[in-house]
Formats: C-alpha cells, structure tokens, sequence
C-alpha cells in the first residue's frame, strides 16, 4: 500500500450534490443515504481518502437509490490521508485491522435498527475490512473494489457470496492475483462475480477523472455491476 498508486488522483477537497446526510452510527460519524425504513443496508469501507471524497458520495447514492440503506463510516475520525502526505506514516496509525472492530457495532447498530440483511463494499484500504467481516460473516454479501492488503489466505476464508472488482493496470491487486483469488472461491464453492476491468488503474471505481471518458465509462460499468451483484445476493 506504500506505493504510488494509492495515492494518485485524490478527490477533490469539497463535495457537493449529494443527497444524504451526516450521522452518528455507534461511535462513528457516518455519510448515510436510502430510506431509513429499508431492510437491506449496504456499509461502505472508504479508501485512504475517506468518507468526504465526493465520488464515494455519490456511489453511495447511487446504491441507495437501488433500494438500499447506505452508511459510509469515517473510520479516520477526521484524519483521512491528505494529498503529499507520506501514507507510510499514515497507515502506522489507520492500519485496515483494528477498523474491522470499529465496523461491528456499526453493524449491530444496524440491525438494532431493524436492517435484516446487510452486505459490505470495500475499495482499496477498505477491501481489507470488508474481508475480514467476511470470513466472521458478520455480513451476508461482500464486495472488494480495487483491493489492498487482501490476501489468497484471506479470499479462502470467506465462505459467503462475494464479489470482486479489479483494475487491469494495479500494483496492489493485479490481475494475475484477483484470478488466483477466483480461482480459490470456485475450489471452495463460494458464490463469487469477479471481474477486470481493462484500462483503469487501481482505484479507478471513486477516483476516475471525469474528464477522460473511457474510466468515466468503465467506473459507471462497475457501479452498475456493483448494484447488480447485491441485487442478486440479497
């Protein structure tokens, strides 16, 4: 994760257009959207940049408006990475682990609720939570965007539905892994959608540049698959 490719392309400082809200979910202030009275909540784990990108945003709008319950935790406490900042030196203090137990009561606050089904998105930093909730089944249905930190061990620990987005130009998940990494979910029987996207780079899903078509394309194609992959699980 040391390497340069996490760090290029940051999101813009400001948002703007989106239609959730900030709330606090068990300890964590929380990007929401979708109708608070759906049964079906879909977490969302932030890459390094954290829950204020406006891409990330406005994915999870888009999920929401699928019929979902959407929560974006800001798992930094108000310390995302900061474009030039060393992300070495960051990590030392954000490493993806300890977020996995900051997650669980974001869950259970879910279900508290009255959510009866609930999947998880990781992208990059955060496909390494996700995992994690995954191999506890913490979760019913899992997504890793343009994963970091993620392991073959990792993938053969997961035994409910999961589905894998990665980027055909990707230092931290290349394509020669995410197929390994498919390849062990079919030894295992897992119910997986895995797919390489060809001509992004890794985290090309929230932090494409809009003004070059083809990863405006290519990450409009993997937000549609991303809905249709839950829509299929739940």
């Amino acid at each position: 994760m040391s390497g340069p490719q996490c760090c290029e392309n940051p999101p813009a400082a400001s948002s703007g257009g989106e239609s959730g809200e900030v709330l606090q979910i068990a300890s964590l202030n929380s990007y929401v959207s979708g109708n608070p009275d759906s049964k079906t909540a879909v977490l969302l784990v932030t890459d390094v940049f954290g829950y204020g990108a406006p891409k990330l945003r406005q994915l999870a709008d888009k999920i929401a408006s699928a019929g979902y319950y959407v929560v974006a935790p800001d798992f930094f406490h108000g310390d995302p990475l900061t474009p030039g900042a060393n992300i070495a030196e960051w990590l030392q203090n954000h490493a993806p682990e300890p977020a996995v137990e900051l997650a669980k009561p974001v869950i259970k606050a879910l279900k508290d609720k009255g959510e009866t089904k609930i999947g998880a998105a990781g992208f990059c930093w955060g496909a390494k939570v996700v995992v994690e909730l995954a191999k506890e089944a913490e979760i019913e249905v899992a997504a890793l965007l343009h994963p970091s930190f993620v392991t073959l061990d990792d993938i053969k620990g997961v035994k409910i539905p999961i589905g894998i987005l990665g980027a055909e130009i990707d230092q931290r998940s290349p394509p020669e892994l995410v197929k390994e990494f498919e390849a062990a979910l079919v030894t295992n029987k897992v119910n997986n959608f895995v797919k390489i996207y060809p001509g992004v780079a890794h985290g090309w899903t929230v932090r494409y540049k809009d003004d070059v078509e083809a990863e405006v394309k290519c990450a409009e194609e993997a937000h549609q698959d991303l809905v249709d992959w839950f829509g299929k699980c739940f």
